[in-house]
């Protein structure tokens, strides 16, 4: 495993829009895998740098928030055609920030499709125009004549990012494990005949966090192992999945959005009040939130055949969330406060004592079993590989790394997908950050040792239809 590897010099500068807790761990190693100098690099924040990590590095700091209006005014002095634009922030427009770096002629990477401050609460938009669909429908129709230009890779984390990297990896190990001949496909198509051909008809993003810290979590105190702001915000978009060709119960409060793709569905509540069953080898069985995530629509999206413009094969895909134990515990508080975010937030970093995050996609509907494939990295194993880094936040910023290698060699690609770029460069890349990178099979359904004595709406015809893996 090499951790050392230089993956070349960026073309310019660097500005890093945000420096929460993601930010702060991307940094030193962006450091270290790019030819760069402290003095390249110059962090924008809304926020004053309070952990000091900024200044360890001797990069340079402006602690001044980005609105609609003065985006130009901000960064034209900072960056200039070649230049890279990491965005990690929450908040700002993702949509704007590639619009502006494609003008420009600025690589650009972001970890999520984020819209201004106040778009969630604007109570003139609807659920669908809230939602995760509506934001990268916006991007793709951005996109749609600009196939060239400077790269922007939009939604390029561990998940969304990573997510699309690993059901590719784990549909060639099913493969190769059933020693089916085939090649590694070259085409969106080409891969979605090789997942209707494993018979996959759901894939989760199955993720169980573990890592905790002594200090518990107190009254009025949202704690999380990565960004409060960002998880709020997701979690109170409605709940969103891609829908799958095989499924035969129309959820009661489900919609479709009746523009664009057509690969997912919205459901008429917030993800962290939506729990769904789903399974990891170390966890086994656990109730997980279907949180909204680009990952569910665009692999859904991606692994899509048509004849005659007819969908003949999709799998059904979402998030299927576990968090930390005190996450769990502030988005209980949260529900009972009527949605509102508390006043005191804590991002778990040193303090953790123990724990990992357990992240992988699960491929489901194989006569084989369910395959879940992933990155079980440990708390010592993040800290011994880099400084200033959780479990959760190594795993992002492995993602990043690798798109951003990606973008830096790519640089004429207009906007991208992580579903676009080659998912065997980023995995070279990320992989070293990983920790334990495994592929296991297992017997689990979701309506495996299901009690009789409730009466829950089931399928027991069909074992992957989503009413088997809602928890009612």
């Amino acid at each position: 495993m090499n951790t050392d590897q230089k993956y070349g010099a960026l073309p310019g500068r660097l500005v890093m829009l945000g420096f929460g807790s993601i930010g702060q761990a991307a940094l030193p190693l962006l450091l270290r895998h790019f030819a760069l100098e402290p003095s390249q690099i110059t962090v924008v924040s809304r926020v004053p740098d309070t952990s000091g990590i900024a200044e360890e590095y001797g990069v340079a700091f402006e602690a001044t928030p980005l609105r609609a209006g003065n985006v130009e005014s901000i960064l034209d002095p900072l960056l200039q055609e070649g230049d890279f634009l990491l965005n990690l922030s929450v908040d700002v427009s993702s949509l704007d920030l590639i619009r502006y770096c494609w003008r420009r002629g600025i690589l650009y990477l972001d970890t999520c499709t984020e819209p201004w401050k106040g778009f969630y609460e604007d109570e003139q938009l609807t659920l669908s125009q809230r939602s995760n669909y509506a934001l990268r429908e916006a991007v793709l129709a951005f996109r749609l004549d600009k196939r060239h230009g400077a790269t922007a890779v939009a939604t390029q984390g561990a998940n969304p990012g990573l997510a699309s990297v690993l059901v590719k990896q784990a549909l060639i190990n099913m493969a190769r494990d059933q020693h089916l001949e085939v090649e590694r496909p070259t085409c969106y198509e080409d891969w979605a005949k090789l997942a209707q051909k494993l018979q996959i008809k759901v894939i989760h993003i199955a993720e169980r966090d573990t890592q905790i810290s002594q200090r518990r979590k107190e009254r009025d105190e949202f704690v999380n192992t990565w960004s409060v702001d960002g998880f709020v915000s997701e979690g109170l978009q409605p709940a969103e999945l891609g829908w799958g060709s095989h499924e035969k119960h129309w959820p009661a409060d489900a919609a479709r959005h009746g523009y664009g793709s057509d690969a997912a569905i919205y459901l008429q509540r917030p993800g962290i009040a939506t729990r769904v069953r789903s399974w990891t080898p170390l966890e086994g069985p656990y109730h997980g939130f279907l949180v909204t995530h680009a990952e569910s629509i665009s692999i859904a999206d991606h692994l899509t055949l048509r004849e005659n413009n007819e969908v003949v094969y999709r799998p059904t895909v979402h998030y299927a969330y576990h968090p930390c134990d005190d996450a769990v515990l502030s988005l209980h508080e949260v529900a009972g406060k009527n949605w509102k975010q508390q006043n005191r937030q804590r991002i778990l970093g040193k303090e953790i004592c123990s724990g990992m995050d357990e992240l992988g996609v699960l491929l489901m509907g194989n006569p084989k079993g369910a395959y879940w494939f992933g990155s079980r990295l440990t708390i010592e194993q993040a800290r011994a590989l880099a400084p200033h880094n959780s479990a959760t936040s190594l795993q992002v910023v492995a993602g990043i790394l690798g798109g951003m290698v990606w973008a830096v060699r790519n640089p004429d690609c207009g906007v991208v997908e992580p579903d676009d770029i080659d998912d065997q460069l980023v995995m070279e890349v990320a992989a070293p950050y990983l920790g334990e990178l495994a592929g296991v099979y297992g017997d689990w359904t979701p309506l495996k040792e299901r009690s009789e004595l409730f009466d829950e709406p089931r399928d027991l015809d069909d074992p992957w239809q989503f009413v088997n893996f809602r928890v009612s």
